[in-house]
């Protein structure tokens, strides 16, 4: 477990190729942000699926620094 935390808490600083995967996910969540916002009315409801729009991004991120 020791290994995984150092490297769940450290700095990973971008290799080559990672920026462009990052851009890429964000992207392609702006869009889909874009269609919630257009097509979902104002509520609790479209707040969480923004939010958790969020988090899928950053997690997805993570997942490219941390491996």
């Amino acid at each position: 477990m020791k290994p995984q935390i150092e490297n769940n808490f450290m700095y990973h600083a971008p290799k080559e190729g990672q920026p462009a995967k990052y851009e890429a996910i964000r992207e392609k969540a702006k869009e889909l942000a874009y269609l919630i916002d257009a097509e979902c009315p104002n509520s609790r409801e479209k707040s969480v699926a923004m939010t958790n729009l969020e988090t899928a991004v950053m997690w997805a991120n993570a997942s490219i620094a941390r491996n």
